[in-house]
Protein backbone atom coordinates (compact mmCIF):
# COMPACT_ATOMS: atom_id res chain seq x y z
CA UNK A 1 0.00 0.00 0.00
CA UNK A 2 1.00 3.45 -1.06
CA UNK A 3 1.55 5.98 1.19
CA UNK A 4 -1.05 7.97 -0.04
CA UNK A 5 -3.56 5.16 -0.07
CA UNK A 6 -3.35 4.78 3.49
CA UNK A 7 -5.16 8.01 3.89
CA UNK A 8 -8.12 6.46 2.24
CA UNK A 9 -11.04 5.84 4.11
CA UNK A 10 -13.38 4.12 1.85
CA UNK A 11 -16.74 2.47 2.97
CA UNK A 12 -15.61 3.31 6.81
CA UNK A 13 -17.91 5.32 9.02
CA UNK A 14 -17.35 8.07 10.96
CA UNK A 15 -19.55 10.16 13.71
CA UNK A 16 -18.74 13.45 14.38
CA UNK A 17 -20.73 15.02 17.94
CA UNK A 18 -21.43 18.42 17.03
CA UNK A 19 -20.81 18.33 13.47
CA UNK A 20 -23.48 20.62 12.09
CA UNK A 21 -21.28 23.84 11.72
CA UNK A 22 -18.32 24.85 12.31
CA UNK A 23 -14.98 23.02 13.37
CA UNK A 24 -17.41 19.59 13.67
CA UNK A 25 -18.59 20.28 9.91
CA UNK A 26 -15.37 20.79 8.45
CA UNK A 27 -13.24 17.46 9.94
CA UNK A 28 -16.59 15.92 8.76
CA UNK A 29 -16.86 17.29 5.53
CA UNK A 30 -12.65 16.45 5.43
CA UNK A 31 -13.14 13.30 6.15
CA UNK A 32 -16.19 12.20 3.63
CA UNK A 33 -14.02 13.54 1.03
CA UNK A 34 -11.77 11.12 2.20
CA UNK A 35 -14.64 8.40 1.32
CA UNK A 36 -15.92 7.51 4.73
CA UNK A 37 -19.48 7.86 5.09
CA UNK A 38 -20.93 10.17 8.03
CA UNK A 39 -23.15 10.32 10.88
CA UNK A 40 -23.89 14.15 11.64
CA UNK A 41 -24.69 14.05 15.24
CA UNK A 42 -25.73 17.25 16.60
CA UNK A 43 -28.64 18.56 18.65
CA UNK A 44 -29.83 20.67 16.15
CA UNK A 45 -31.41 18.39 13.84
CA UNK A 46 -32.40 21.06 11.49
CA UNK A 47 -28.86 21.82 11.02
CA UNK A 48 -27.69 18.52 10.97
CA UNK A 49 -29.90 17.66 8.09
CA UNK A 50 -28.23 20.55 6.24
CA UNK A 51 -24.97 19.32 6.80
CA UNK A 52 -25.69 15.33 6.34
CA UNK A 53 -27.17 16.58 2.68
CA UNK A 54 -24.38 19.02 1.61
CA UNK A 55 -21.44 16.49 1.87
CA UNK A 56 -23.86 13.56 0.59
CA UNK A 57 -24.00 16.33 -2.73
CA UNK A 58 -20.77 17.49 -2.61
CA UNK A 59 -18.81 13.58 -1.54
CA UNK A 60 -21.43 10.87 -2.81
CA UNK A 61 -20.62 9.38 0.71
CA UNK A 62 -23.51 8.14 2.48
CA UNK A 63 -24.46 10.90 5.25
CA UNK A 64 -27.07 10.64 8.71
CA UNK A 65 -28.03 13.24 10.56
CA UNK A 66 -29.15 11.89 14.57
CA UNK A 67 -30.62 14.19 16.63
CA UNK A 68 -28.45 13.60 20.22
CA UNK A 69 -27.93 15.15 23.79
CA UNK A 70 -24.58 13.93 24.06
CA UNK A 71 -24.53 14.20 27.77
CA UNK A 72 -28.10 11.96 27.85
CA UNK A 73 -26.99 8.21 28.21
CA UNK A 74 -30.57 6.98 27.25
CA UNK A 75 -29.84 9.41 23.56
CA UNK A 76 -26.23 8.03 22.93
CA UNK A 77 -26.93 4.43 22.82
CA UNK A 78 -30.35 5.08 20.69
CA UNK A 79 -27.69 6.99 18.45
CA UNK A 80 -24.99 3.95 18.30
CA UNK A 81 -28.18 1.45 18.10
CA UNK A 82 -29.20 3.40 14.98
CA UNK A 83 -25.96 3.61 12.90
CA UNK A 84 -25.29 0.32 13.75
CA UNK A 85 -28.74 -0.82 12.09
CA UNK A 86 -27.94 1.57 9.16
CA UNK A 87 -24.50 1.00 8.93
CA UNK A 88 -23.71 -2.52 10.70
CA UNK A 89 -20.05 -0.82 12.05
CA UNK A 90 -17.97 2.12 13.50
CA UNK A 91 -14.67 3.03 12.35
CA UNK A 92 -14.13 6.26 13.29
CA UNK A 93 -15.39 9.14 16.10
CA UNK A 94 -15.08 12.58 16.28
CA UNK A 95 -15.74 13.58 20.07
CA UNK A 96 -15.92 17.59 18.96
CA UNK A 97 -19.29 18.68 20.77
CA UNK A 98 -18.74 21.55 23.25
CA UNK A 99 -19.25 25.35 24.61
CA UNK A 100 -17.37 28.04 26.02
CA UNK A 101 -18.07 31.25 28.40
CA UNK A 102 -16.26 34.07 29.35
CA UNK A 103 -17.10 34.43 32.64
CA UNK A 104 -14.78 35.12 35.75
CA UNK A 105 -14.77 32.19 38.39
CA UNK A 106 -16.14 34.82 41.61
CA UNK A 107 -19.02 35.57 38.69
CA UNK A 108 -20.11 31.94 37.77
CA UNK A 109 -23.08 29.68 38.81
CA UNK A 110 -22.30 26.35 39.69
CA UNK A 111 -24.78 25.22 37.31
CA UNK A 112 -23.06 26.80 34.73
CA UNK A 113 -19.61 25.47 35.39
CA UNK A 114 -21.23 22.09 35.73
CA UNK A 115 -22.87 22.57 31.96
CA UNK A 116 -19.21 23.42 30.66
CA UNK A 117 -17.98 19.99 32.32
CA UNK A 118 -21.28 17.88 30.67
CA UNK A 119 -20.63 18.88 27.46
CA UNK A 120 -17.07 19.70 27.22
CA UNK A 121 -15.94 16.09 29.14
CA UNK A 122 -18.47 14.15 30.39
CA UNK A 123 -19.99 13.49 27.15
CA UNK A 124 -17.18 12.03 25.68
CA UNK A 125 -16.96 9.20 28.52
CA UNK A 126 -20.70 8.78 27.51
CA UNK A 127 -20.22 8.94 24.23
CA UNK A 128 -16.72 6.96 23.90
CA UNK A 129 -18.01 4.35 26.25
CA UNK A 130 -21.34 3.81 24.03
CA UNK A 131 -19.15 3.44 20.61
CA UNK A 132 -16.41 1.65 22.20
CA UNK A 133 -18.45 -1.70 22.90
CA UNK A 134 -18.75 -1.24 19.42
CA UNK A 135 -14.81 -0.62 18.56
CA UNK A 136 -13.55 -3.29 21.23
CA UNK A 137 -15.56 -5.77 19.53
CA UNK A 138 -14.09 -5.01 15.78
CA UNK A 139 -10.62 -4.86 17.30
CA UNK A 140 -10.23 -0.98 15.58
CA UNK A 141 -11.39 1.92 16.10
CA UNK A 142 -9.56 5.63 16.30
CA UNK A 143 -11.13 7.89 18.61
CA UNK A 144 -10.63 12.10 17.72
CA UNK A 145 -11.04 14.29 20.60
CA UNK A 146 -11.43 17.74 20.55
CA UNK A 147 -9.58 19.41 22.94
CA UNK A 148 -8.12 23.44 22.82
CA UNK A 149 -4.77 25.05 23.35
CA UNK A 150 -6.84 26.46 26.51
CA UNK A 151 -6.57 23.23 27.61
CA UNK A 152 -2.43 23.67 27.53
CA UNK A 153 -2.06 27.36 28.62
CA UNK A 154 -4.20 29.87 30.24
CA UNK A 155 -6.26 32.09 27.00
CA UNK A 156 -5.60 36.30 28.01
CA UNK A 157 -7.30 38.39 28.38
CA UNK A 158 -10.45 36.74 28.58
CA UNK A 159 -11.67 35.20 31.72
CA UNK A 160 -12.78 31.42 31.10
CA UNK A 161 -11.21 28.83 33.69
CA UNK A 162 -14.21 26.79 33.47
CA UNK A 163 -13.61 26.00 29.80
CA UNK A 164 -9.71 25.47 30.08
CA UNK A 165 -10.25 23.02 32.92
CA UNK A 166 -13.11 21.12 30.41
CA UNK A 167 -10.17 20.90 27.83
CA UNK A 168 -7.13 19.86 30.18
CA UNK A 169 -9.42 17.27 31.31
CA UNK A 170 -10.34 15.93 27.84
CA UNK A 171 -6.44 15.88 27.05
CA UNK A 172 -6.00 13.80 29.96
CA UNK A 173 -8.98 11.55 29.15
CA UNK A 174 -7.57 11.45 25.88
CA UNK A 175 -4.22 9.77 27.20
CA UNK A 176 -5.86 7.53 29.59
CA UNK A 177 -8.38 5.77 27.09
CA UNK A 178 -5.37 5.24 24.44
CA UNK A 179 -3.52 3.38 26.98
CA UNK A 180 -6.63 1.26 28.31
CA UNK A 181 -7.77 0.68 24.63
CA UNK A 182 -4.76 0.43 22.87
CA UNK A 183 -4.73 -3.46 23.44
CA UNK A 184 -8.23 -3.59 21.96
CA UNK A 185 -6.79 -1.89 18.66
CA UNK A 186 -8.57 1.55 19.14
CA UNK A 187 -6.09 4.61 18.80
CA UNK A 188 -7.13 7.80 20.86
CA UNK A 189 -6.05 11.25 20.06
CA UNK A 190 -7.10 14.81 20.43
CA UNK A 191 -6.96 17.85 18.26
CA UNK A 192 -6.40 21.03 20.20
CA UNK A 193 -7.20 24.15 17.87
CA UNK A 194 -5.98 27.41 18.43
CA UNK A 195 -8.28 30.54 17.61
CA UNK A 196 -10.66 29.77 15.12
CA UNK A 197 -13.13 31.66 12.65
CA UNK A 198 -16.31 30.08 12.63
CA UNK A 199 -19.78 30.72 12.14
CA UNK A 200 -19.69 31.52 15.83
CA UNK A 201 -16.75 33.46 16.12
CA UNK A 202 -16.57 35.18 12.51
CA UNK A 203 -19.21 38.04 13.53
CA UNK A 204 -16.16 38.80 16.49
CA UNK A 205 -13.31 38.59 14.61
CA UNK A 206 -14.86 41.01 11.86
CA UNK A 207 -15.66 44.06 14.53
CA UNK A 208 -12.67 43.72 15.81
CA UNK A 209 -13.76 43.21 18.94
CA UNK A 210 -11.74 44.24 22.11
CA UNK A 211 -9.37 41.04 22.44
CA UNK A 212 -9.16 40.10 18.86
CA UNK A 213 -5.74 42.29 18.90
CA UNK A 214 -4.28 40.66 21.55
CA UNK A 215 -5.14 37.39 20.47
CA UNK A 216 -3.67 37.52 17.00
CA UNK A 217 -0.92 40.10 18.52
CA UNK A 218 0.23 36.63 20.91
CA UNK A 219 -0.14 34.37 17.64
CA UNK A 220 3.43 34.16 15.72
CA UNK A 221 0.96 33.60 12.42
CA UNK A 222 -0.55 37.15 13.14
CA UNK A 223 -3.94 35.35 12.51
CA UNK A 224 -6.90 33.15 13.35
CA UNK A 225 -7.49 29.93 11.79
CA UNK A 226 -10.59 28.35 9.60
CA UNK A 227 -12.13 25.35 9.86
CA UNK A 228 -10.64 23.66 7.03
CA UNK A 229 -7.45 23.76 8.30
CA UNK A 230 -8.30 21.41 10.41
CA UNK A 231 -9.34 18.95 7.62
CA UNK A 232 -5.91 17.38 7.02
CA UNK A 233 -5.40 16.30 10.50
CA UNK A 234 -8.56 14.96 10.60
CA UNK A 235 -8.02 12.15 7.76
CA UNK A 236 -5.09 12.08 8.82
CA UNK A 237 -5.60 10.93 12.54
CA UNK A 238 -9.00 8.72 11.52
CA UNK A 239 -6.89 7.09 8.38
CA UNK A 240 -4.12 4.18 9.07
CA UNK A 241 -1.49 6.34 7.89
CA UNK A 242 -1.42 7.43 11.53
CA UNK A 243 -1.39 3.71 12.50
CA UNK A 244 1.27 3.92 15.01
CA UNK A 245 -0.27 6.95 16.91
CA UNK A 246 -2.11 7.34 19.89
CA UNK A 247 -2.71 9.37 23.29
CA UNK A 248 -0.64 12.36 21.19
CA UNK A 249 -1.91 15.93 21.68
CA UNK A 250 -2.18 17.61 17.97
CA UNK A 251 -1.90 21.41 18.79
CA UNK A 252 -3.19 23.80 15.37
CA UNK A 253 -2.63 27.01 16.73
CA UNK A 254 -0.52 29.35 14.00
CA UNK A 255 2.68 29.26 16.84
CA UNK A 256 0.20 30.45 19.89
CA UNK A 257 2.00 27.67 22.15
CA UNK A 258 5.23 27.79 21.25
CA UNK A 259 5.76 31.52 22.72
Amino acid sequence: MGIMDKFKLDNQVAIVTGGAIGLGKAMATAVAEAGANIIIADINLEAANKTAKEIETSTGVKALAVKVDVTNDEEVDSMVTTIMEKFGRIDILFNNAGIGQHIKIEDMEYSTWNRIMDININSMFLVSNAVGKVMRKQKRGSIINTSSMSGIIVNSPQPQAAYNTSKGAVIMFTKSLAVEWAEHGIRVNTIAPGYMKTELTRPYFEENGDMVQKWVELTPMKRPGVPEELGGIAVYLASEASSFVTGSVFTIDGGYTAL
